[in-house]
Parts: structure tokens; sequence; C-alpha cells
């Protein structure tokens, strides 16, 4: 995929110096940022010759020890959920001990502050925590009283996820080609617009807030209500604003292998709109207000408090953690230039949060098959778009109706990308890449 406008090019010592550590700071280049909570306190050799082997000394200055410690013919994981666990251990035991001491497991303490403290994050003026990203979405709708005989679009090339929020609340999925990165494109959205046509469903895919204000100013236009899927954009940040806080509402997961993740399932919703955070509130605990008396059709989507307890602490850390995977991003960047593959982008005034670093590349499969034989773990995301999943055949989609989603889907690859990933694992992945790509030519 071609470089697009605004590309932000970083050099060696640049990428070097910061790779995994350093603050995320409110002065980084093109970072305005919204309110946010404050910084808390605390807290394999490769099998081919590398061509930057001589960095690796510059990159591992300053780096924890056991950030920086190189490990020969280590198995590079995809992702290491328990890197994470281990640098937050005591914080997060205290935290669970503290919640079995008070005994108020549902709709807790910990969870209206953490509600509290995620939407000040996020700058919007409210947040309902839930138990699943697709719950935040299904209630953002519901909130906004879309249902049968509705329209909702959204893009073919997202997790399915977005779609079943959609058919949940009875309301008709239509779906929309992405752009070049895999998110929403304006120009496919503007021509899937009916009468019968009530919101739009952005998803900010893989990080990544993607031209939300031309998607607003085209709901705007035709009266329809614009709800973020911002499951894998924790803390991206585009024009001075964070992921969630554009639209109606935003949807959050909090997934173990988010950038902020629970231990199980969870999500939050965001809004700016006190009348529609009350009505998300009477739907996810049996639509009551008060004990055993229901106003609206029973549902159970509550945030444990145990969960809301553990992402309490976490969430100090996640400017800091998505600083890093920007760094580790730059380093594949500076790595992997000058091969025929595409790389990710993003925009002078935004912010990428590297949920996925995802890449575009011919012989996909070959590749991965031998990353795979060198100990590297990789994704795809994802495989099968929707408009040709079996379980969503009654759209009525033909293959080929979204050519850029299909193309994605036989092209993209995701490499491992955690805040915590050792230097020499990101060593590995890129030599082995540079290694098998050159070995086409």
């Amino acid at each position: 995929m071609p470089p697009r406008r605004g590309h932000v090019a970083i050099s060696a010592p640049d990428i070097d110096s910061t790779l995994c550590g350093g603050p995320a700071s409110e002065n980084e280049p093109g970072c305005r940022l919204a309110p946010r909570v404050p910084e808390a306190s605390g807290t394999n050799t490769p099998s081919r010759p590398s061509s930057h082997r001589g960095s690796v000394k510059t990159v591992l200055r300053g780096l924890r020890p056991e950030a920086a410690r190189v490990t020969l013919n280590s198995h590079v994981a995809f992702v290491d959920l328990r890197a994470q666990t281990r640098a937050l251990h005591p914080a997060l035991i205290a935290a669970i001990e503290t919640v079995l001491s008070r005994g108020d497991y549902v709709l807790g303490d910990d969870l209206e502050r953490f509600e509290a403290e995620f939407a000040a994050f996020c700058g919007t003026g409210h947040a309902v925590g839930v138990d699943s990203g697709l719950s935040a979405l299904e209630l953002a709708l519901r909130a906004a009283d879309i249902g049968p005989g509705d329209e909702v679009i959204t893009q073919a090339n997202t997790f399915i996820a977005t779609v079943a929020a959609i058919l949940a609340v009875g309301a008709r999925p239509v779906l929309s080609d992405c752009d070049e990165q895999g998110g929403m494109d304006p120009a496919a959205v503007e021509a899937c617009v009916s009468p019968r046509t009530r919101a739009v469903v952005p998803v900010h895919l893989f990080g990544r807030i993607g031209e939300i204000e031309v998607i607003l100013a085209l709901a705007a236009t035709h009266g329809l209500a614009v709800i973020e899927d911002a499951c894998q954009a924790h803390g991206a940040v585009w024009l001075g604003k964070r992921a969630g806080s554009f639209g109606l509402a935003g949807a959050f997961s909090f997934y173990p292998s988010k950038n902020l993740g629970a231990f199980g399932d969870g999500g939050m919703l965001v809004t700016n709109s006190a009348a529609l955070a009350d009505k998300v509130r009477l739907l996810r605990s049996y639509g009551q207000r008060v004990k055993y008396v229901h106003e609206t059709t029973p549902m159970n989507h509550r945030l444990d408090t145990l969960q809301a307890a553990i992402l309490r602490v976490k969430l100090p850390h996640l400017d800091s953690w998505n600083y890093r995977r920007r760094r580790l991003a730059a380093s594949y960047m500076e790595r992997l230039g000058g091969l025929p593959i595409g790389l990710p982008w993003a925009e002078e005034d935004g912010r990428h949060v590297y949920h996925l670093f995802v890449i575009d590349v011919d012989r996909r499969d070959e590749l991965r098959a031998a990353l795979a034989s060198d100990g590297i773990e990789t994704g795809i995301h994802y495989p099968v778009p929707l408009h040709r999943q079996p379980a969503l055949a009654a759209l009525g989609y033909r293959e080929g109706a979204f050519p850029r989603t299909e193309r994605l889907a036989e092209r993209s690859l995701s490499l491992p990308m955690y805040p915590e990933l050792p230097v020499d694992h990101l060593e590995h992945v890129a030599t082995s890449i540079r290694h098998l790509v050159e070995g086409w030519a």
C-alpha cells in the first residue's frame, strides 16, 4: 500500500533511543490531548545475519533489564499477556484483595470510580461499564432507538462483533468497502446511504482513527448518528480528541489482548449525552432503577467490579504503553523500509496506538509459514471478510463486492506487537522478513 499524506518518518537514532522507554508526552508532535488521568508512578538472536545489528546497543540503552534481555533462539510470541501482569503484580493483587474485603462484586465502588476515570481519559462526560465491546455497541444502538426496519452502515473489514451488535437490535447491517489501511472510506459510506439509514459505525481498526471528521460531516448532512467502534483504539488521538469522543457514543472492549485489557471480558460505552448514558445504565442491569421494578426488556450486561478494579490499576499506564507501541512501530518501519511491502502510516495530526502492526505483502501465506518456522507468531486480521462469512450469507453480498477489503484479506499480516516486546524479538522478526522478501526479488 502506498504511503499516505502526512506519513512521519522517524530517524533511526530517535527510534533507538526511545524504543521501549520514555513517558507519553502531551507535547509529542501532533498530540493535543483531551483531559486524561495523570500518569501514576510505580510500577533471539536472529537465525540469519542482521543488517541492523550495530544499532542494538543503542536500542537497549536505558531499557529495564527485563525488557532489554537478549534471549538466544527464543520463540517470538504474537502477544505476551504475562509480561504486563508481572510488572503490575503487586498493585493488581492489592486491588483484587480490596474488592474481596468489601464484597461489592456487582456495581461496586471500583466500577463507579473506573467509569469516572475512563470518561476523563477519553474526554467525555460519561462512561458506562458493560461486559464486552459487543455489548457496548449493542446498547449504544438500542439507546439511540435503532431497531427493526433501520439500516446501519459499517465496514466489511472488521471483526464480526460490529455487525453482530447491529443484528442484535434487529437492524440491517449495510457494509461498505474500506480505505487503503482498512478503515472506513467516507466515499463508500456516502454511496450506501438510503432513506432507511439511521446510523454509521466507523471502526478505528488496528488502533488508527480514520477520516472521522469527514464521516461526522456526512452523518450531519443526512441526520445520522455516529457510534464509534473504538474497541482497538484505546487512547488514539485525532485532531486533539481521543477515540470514542467524536460521535454520539464510543464503544470499547477490554478483552485481555487489547491496549487496555481486563482479566476476562469487559467493555465500556462513553458519551457526552447524559440521557444516553442513563438509558444504557438502565439497559445493562435488567432495566431497573429500583430493585425488582423493570422498565425495559430485561438484559444483563454489567462489568464486574473485580474487572473494574484491575482496569483501574492499568489505566494510568495506558499512555506510556501506547507510547512504547509507537516506538516499536517506528522501529519496524525503519527496519522494513525499502522492501516491496506496504507499511502502516499515521497522519501528522493524529496518534496511532498500534493495537496491531499490519503489513501488506505478496505471498502472505508463504511468508507467514516461513516466519513460523523461525519461531515467530503472526496473525491475520481478518482472513475472511464479513460479506463472505457463512453466518452473514443472508445479507446477500457477492464475492468481489468489496475489492479493497478482499485484497487486505489476502495480503495483510499482523506482526508481534505489545508494549513489552523485547528488542531482540523485534530484530528477529524484521531480519527474518527482510531476508525472505529480498530472496524473492
